[in-house]
C-alpha cells in the first residue's frame, strides 16, 4: 500500500520571485551597512524593534496577503513567503510584528467579524499593532485540551480567569488571542466546549508577569487573567469551535520559514569561518546545507499549498519536526568547532541559549510525530 503524500509536491518557480527576492536582500544590505540591525540567532523571537518593522511596513512588507479592502497588498502566500524567508536568513530583528503578520493575519481572514478585520487587519499592515498568542498553560504541556482558563457568560459579554505560559512579547503587545474552556469537560470529546477571544494587552483582570530566561533576557511571560471582561464583540470566530480554529492557526505558525531558519546566520557565519580555515574542517557542514535546502523546497510548497487554501496541518507537523532539529543540529556543530572572531562566538553562545526551546515551541516535536503518523495512517 503506498502511504499518502505528506508535503505537498514544489510548484513555486524561482523566475517569479527572483526580483522581489533581490529586492528585499538589497533592503537589508542597506539596513546592515546604516548599523540598522546586527544579525541575530532567532531573531523572530529575541529581537523586537519596532522602528525596523516601521520600515517593513512602509514598503509593504507587512500584511503582504491581506486584502487591499482591509488595508493591506493583496499579495500571495508565496510572496509573503520570499520576504519572511530573506529576513531570517538576515537576522533581521522581526519579533514585534511577527506573530500578528504570520499567524493572527490569516485567522482573522477566516474566523474574525468585519469590524474585527476592519479594526486589525489595517494596523497590523501598518506595523502598529502587536499580538500574542495565549495557548499554553502551567501543567498542559503539549495538550491543549486540557486549558484550565474559563470564560463565563456576563451581560454584555465573557469573564475570563486562568493563566496562560510562555506568551512571546505579551509585554509589549497590544492584545493576544485567548484560548479558553466555555463548556464542561466531557471525557468522550475533550475537543469540544473550547472558544477563542481576543483579549487587550493590558488591560483590567490582566497581569503580565516576566519570565525571565536564564541568559538574562525577557521575551516570555506568565498572563494572568481574574475576571477580564471580553465584550461580546472580541469574541473570536464561535463560541465552542475554538480547538477547530487553534489547529488551523498552528499550520501558520508551524509551516513558516523560521522553523528551519532560526540559526541560518549562525550556519552561514560557520560556512564562512571553514572556508577561511578560522575552524576546522568537516564534511558534516555540507549535510546540513542540504537539510537547510530542503527544508526550503518543503516550506515553499506549504506556502504554495496555503495560497490554494489546501488542508496544512499535516506538512507544517512535517517541517516543523524536521526543521527544528535541523535547527539544533547547526547550534550543536558550531558549538563542537571552536574558533573565530567575537562576533561568532557570540553567535554560538546565542544558539546555545536558545536550543532547548526549537523542538518545544509550536508543539513538542515528540507530539507531532503522532500527528504525522496519523496522517500516514499508522495510529
Amino acid at each position: 500500500m503506498a502511504l499518502p503524500r505528506l508535503v505537498p509536491p514544489a510548484v513555486v518557480d524561482p523566475a517569479q520571485t527572483g526580483a522581489l527576492r533581490a529586492e528585499v536582500r538589497a533592503y537589508l544590505a542597506e539596513q546592515l551597512a546604516a548599523g540598522t540591525f546586527t544579525p541575530c540567532v532567532d531573531a523572530w523571537l529575541t529581537q523586537w524593534d519596532e522602528d525596523f518593522t516601521a520600515g517593513l511596513a512602509a514598503r509593504g512588507w507587512l500584511g503582504m496577503t491581506v486584502p487591499i479592502e482591509y488595508g493591506g497588498h493583496g499579495r500571495s502566500f508565496v510572496e509573503r513567503f520570499v520576504v519572511t524567508e530573506e529576513l531570517l536568513a538576515a537576522g533581521a530583528p522581526v519579533a514585534a510584528h511577527w506573530i500578528a503578520d504570520r499567524q493572527i493575519v490569516p485567522a482573522l481572514l477566516k474566523y474574525g467579524t468585519e469590524a474585527q478585520k476592519l479594526h486589525f487587519l489595517p494596523r497590523i499592515a501598518r506595523g502598529e499593532c502587536f499580538f500574542g498568542i495565549g495557548m499554553s498553560e502551567p501543567d498542559s504541556g503539549s495538550d491543549l485540551a486540557s486549558v484550565r482558563t474559563r470564560a463565563h457568560r456576563v451581560e454584555g459579554g465573557w469573564s475570563l480567569s486562568g493563566t496562560k505560559v510562555w506568551t512571546s512579547g505579551a509585554h509589549l503587545a497590544h492584545a493576544f488571542i485567548v484560548l479558553a474552556r466555555t463548556a464542561p469537560v466531557d471525557p468522550a470529546h475533550r475537543h469540544a466546549g473550547l472558544s477563542q477571544f481576543i483579549v487587550d494587552l493590558p488591560g483590567p483582570g490582566v497581569e503580565i508577569r516576566p519570565i525571565i530566561s536564564m541568559n538574562g533576557a525577557h521575551h516570555f511571560n506568565e498572563v494572568i487573567l481574574d475576571q477580564a471582561f471580553v465584550p461580546d464583540d472580541m469574541v473570536f470566530g464561535e463560541i465552542g469551535d475554538g480547538w477547530q480554529q487553534v489547529t488551523s492557526e498552528l499550520s501558520f505558525e508551524r509551516s513558516g520559514p523560521e522553523r528551519f531558519l532560526s540559526t541560518f546566520v549562525l550556519l552561514a557565519a560557520t560556512t564562512e569561518n571553514m572556508a577561511a580555515q578560522r575552524i576546522s574542517r568537516d564534511a558534516s557542514l555540507g549535510r546540513l546545507v542540504a537539510r537547510i535546502a530542503g527544508l526550503h523546497q518543503m516550506s515553499a510548497a506549504v506556502a504554495a499549498g496555503l495560497q490554494r487554501h489546501d488542508p496544512a496541518d499535516i506538512p507544517a507537523a512535517v517541517v516543523k519536526v524536521l526543521g527544528t532539529t535541523t535547527e539544533g543540529d547547526i547550534a550543536d556543530f558550531a558549538d563542537l568547532h571552536a574558533g573565530g572572531d567575537s562576533q561568532y562566538a557570540d553567535l554560538v553562545r546565542a544558539a546555545v541559549d536558545q536550543r532547548p526551546g526549537f523542538t518545544l515551541r509550536g508543539g513538542t516535536n515528540e507530539v507531532l510525530r503522532g500527528v504525522i503518523a496519523r496522517g500516514l495512517g499508522l495510529r
